[in-house]
């Protein structure tokens, strides 16, 4: 158990074959219990549980946040900041459609973040991001 409390979220998505190839063989997450409506991942050390429910399913609607629109239903992970670039370039060479490309906010500003948005395939919309300075994640 890692020394954090890991959160849980279960959220719906279209199949299971597409859910596992993308979170699985794209974002590296590991395979936990499964059936044929469910599966668990390791999300970054924290547990999704992704249902078939098609029906469940929204196109996420976006707010302009520093000029670009952001899903407003999202979820993702913070990673450290080396990580996160591995991630990001790992994702451009296999050629992810970034709903915002991976970038620096507030550059040389207290909270200094990365982040990049994208969809899963069920278009689950998700947010990478990392910060400089970790103790920074809830500066003002």
């Amino acid at each position: 158990m890692p020394d954090y409390n890991p959160f849980h979220l279960a959220f719906p998505v279209k199949n299971i074959e597409d859910t596992r190839a993308f979170y699985q063989g794209v974002l590296g997450c590991e395979i936990g219990r499964s059936t044929d409506k469910w599966i668990d991942f390791n999300f970054f050390g924290h547990q999704l549980s992704a249902h078939v429910k098609p029906d469940e399913l929204s196109k996420a609607l976006a707010n302009e946040v520093d000029g670009k629109q952001v899903p407003v239903r999202h979820f993702g992970a913070v990673l450290p900041w080396e990580e996160w670039h591995d991630l990001a370039e790992k994702l451009k060479a296999n050629g992810m459609d970034f709903i915002i490309e991976p970038g620096i906010r507030f550059e040389g500003q207290v909270g200094e973040q990365a982040t990049m948005f994208f969809l899963d395939p069920s278009g689950n919309a998700l947010e990478f991001k990392s910060f400089k300075d970790p103790s920074q994640i809830f500066a003002k």
